[in-house]
């Protein structure tokens, strides 16, 4: 080990690059990270999770959206909502967690080494400086990628910052645009899409497949729809672009079946883009595909065997929450240390207006399974809490096995989803049964009440199947 300056070098300070540093110092072992100063936390600090997710919540903030049921349809907190507006709490933010990630890895003894790195060979990564041209060259037992990824931009299409701009791009606008056109209509295209509805923007949402988000409940994604156009989005399926023509006064987007959508804005949504084409790869014995993708095994072991990816370089679900899981279990694989996971049972949150959140399967996986099921149902209006917040719409749907009554998909749409989600993955992740959650007590009034209500749904309709069959 004295050859080397390191125990684990990651490189990346995203979620899974953290967790996967301090992880390593937590057993015992000397780690470090790379990264370029200006990007602490990466991605997710920076540019991606944390700054859309508060938007979203200024946005909710100030155009009072979800007060509208209570205090009518002309509430708003401020009538001129300017981007200044929304960017003040979004760097607030921002600057604070990239302290606190600061704090975590000095008080953990993890090295920060400010830079970009390269593979000289599969133990040697040679760091250089922004404001430098001389490299730093370190040395390492084991390494960790975790440089995540970037918006994946079409070669035909000529980004300018303010008229066509990519999901990074957005949150540098000089002004709330009057209307919009996202092309793409996957997790970061309807979050975007749906922001800039509750402002008032006019958004025509262009996806060339025939559906939105179809690796979740189609229900769910019924219901997040019909609150979209509720709020005048426009969507057009089965739609590719063939061109995007800007001027001073805007643009036109023009599809492949002809039509001509015109807006102040263009946005792309178009996928990501792994962030490995200045990683020199080859000179580690390792490859990536053409979305700049990293292949691993199950232990996040790439190709050469002390060399790990995580995160969003790996592909999906690319979500900061399983990046951080996959950083703590390569940090433990890699010093052959034992360590258990539930990555299995893992939640997928959506952060549109509204919110949507699941856990397990849907209906669709579960028919296409041959596996019998039951729905239990609960509705927020039904619900006490669900008047009080101003929640007419959202839902929580269980899918309960009717042979064993474990659960076996939990999806919620509405207020808080994302944070509801947790105690139906709770129940399953402990293998739990339908009747666990009818015999809970709940607070009274909150919206995890819908989880008794559901599970009372589902139970009744078990036991009027077992009536007339037993």
């Amino acid at each position: 080990m004295s050859d080397y300056d390191y125990d684990l070098l990651v490189l990346g300070s995203g979620p899974g690059g953290q967790k996967a540093a301090i992880a390593a110092a937590k057993l015992g072992y000397r780690a470090a990270v790379v990264e370029r100063r200006h990007m602490l936390g990466g991605v997710c600090i920076n540019t991606g999770t944390v700054p859309s997710k508060t938007l979203r919540e200024a946005v909710l903030y100030l155009t009072g959206l979800n007060m509208r049921d209570l205090y009518g349809q002309s509430y708003r907190v401020k009538d001129d909502i300017t981007i200044q507006d929304l960017l003040s709490r979004t760097q607030h933010v921002i600057g604070r967690e990239v302290e606190i990630i600061r704090s975590q890895l000095f008080r953990n003894g993890v090295h920060l080494i400010h830079g970009t790195g390269r593979f000289v060979d599969d133990h040697t990564v040679a760091v250089r400086p922004h404001d430098s041209d001389t490299d730093r060259v370190v040395r390492s037992s084991r390494i960790v990628i975790a440089t995540g990824t970037r918006p994946a931009r079409p070669p035909e299409v000529a980004f300018d910052g303010q008229h066509i701009v990519d999901s990074d791009g957005i949150l540098a606008l000089e002004k709330v645009p009057a209307s919009m056109v996202v092309v793409g209509a996957g997790v970061i295209g309807v979050e975007y899409a749906s922001m800039f509805a509750a402002l008032g923007t006019r958004v025509t949402v262009v996806e060339r497949r025939s559906q939105m988000l179809e690796f979740c409940d189609s229900e769910i994604v019924e219901a997040l729809k019909f609150h979209l156009r509720d709020l005048s989005v426009t969507f057009r399926f089965g739609e590719s672009v063939a061109k995007v023509e800007a001027s001073e006064r805007g643009t036109v987007t023009t599809l492949e079946s002809g039509k001509r959508i015109p807006a102040d804005t263009v946005m792309y949504s178009a996928g990501r883009q792994g962030t490995t084409e200045t990683l020199d790869l080859h000179n580690a014995g390792l490859s990536a595909d053409d979305r700049g993708r990293i292949k691993v095994g199950p232990d996040f072991r790439t190709e050469v065997e002390h060399i790990y990816a995580v995160g969003d370089v790996i592909g999906f679900p690319a979500l900061a929450s399983t990046s951080m899981e996959q950083g703590r279990l390569a940090a433990y694989c890699a010093f052959d240390e034992p360590v258990d996971s539930l990555l299995a049972l893992q939640p997928i949150g959506i952060y549109s207006i509204p919110e949507i959140s699941y856990c397990g399967q849907t209906e669709d996986q579960l028919t296409k399974s041959s596996v019998p099921y039951e729905v239990g149902v609960s509705r927020y209006r039904e619900l006490a809490r669900g008047q009080i917040v101003g929640d007419s719409y959202g839902m929580l749907k269980l899918l309960v096995s009717t042979e064993t009554r474990q659960l076996l998909g939990v999806h919620v749409f509405g207020t808080t989803a994302t944070e509801l989600v947790h105690i139906g993955q709770a129940i399953m992740t402990c293998g739990g049964t339908v009747d666990h959650l009818v015999d809970t007590v709940f607070n009274y009034p909150t919206l995890s009440e819908a989880y008794k209500i559901a599970a009372l749904d589902a139970a009744n309709k078990m036991r009027a199947v077992e009536r007339l069959t037993g």
